[in-house]
């Protein structure tokens, strides 16, 4: 029995790496052949945090326009959420607008302290680097966002940190920290 379940919504444009993220997390490999994801992917994972036992829902969206009109119902009743671009692809940044307002319509608590956090992907291209870090951080600042981390599911760099510290955020706006 979970002492807490969260349910965690990753959203961004195709492409970027949502997908192989979640399955690096839930499974430790690195699949180069993923497939496109339709409408959204769902997923759960019990981790232990702070002597806690929680159980992470993971809803794997698909970054697609023609399924963006899903979205909000999907977001409704999320505890957080991660929106998701590709370092290498400055274009993957620039809708970052449309993905927060369509997070927001589903997203029924404070949108001041809506617990989302910004992930940068593929940081083992970082020779192909389009997007700064400190573009990406003052843009998650902007929006208030929880915070900015880059990864990598290729070479598992920071991806085990990411949902750490999605989940110990989202445990102190629930009161479990």
């Amino acid at each position: 029995m979970a002492d807490a379940m969260f349910k965690i919504v990753f959203f961004g444009d195709g492409g970027v790496g949502k997908t192989t993220l979640i399955n690096r997390y839930l499974t430790g490999v690195f699949k180069s052949d993923s497939v496109i994801t339709i409408g959204v992917d769902f997923h759960v994972k019990k981790v232990e945090i702070a002597d806690k036992r929680v159980s992470l829902q993971i809803w794997d969206f698909a970054g697609e326009d023609r399924f963006r009109f899903l979205m909000p119902s999907y977001v409704v009743g999320a505890s957080g959420g991660i929106f998701m671009f590709d370092i290498t692809r400055y274009t993957s940044l620039r809708n970052f607008n449309d993905w927060i307002e369509i997070f927001k319509k589903g997203y029924r608590g404070d949108s001041d302290q809506m617990p989302v956090l910004m992930v940068g992907s593929k940081l083992d291209l970082e020779y192909k680097r389009a997007v700064s870090r400190e573009d990406a951080f003052e843009l998650a600042k902007e929006h208030n966002l929880i915070g900015y981390l880059e990864c990598s599911a290729k070479d598992g760099q920071n991806v085990g940190e990411i949902f750490q510290e999605i989940s110990r955020l989202m445990m102190i706006r629930a009161g479990l920290f």
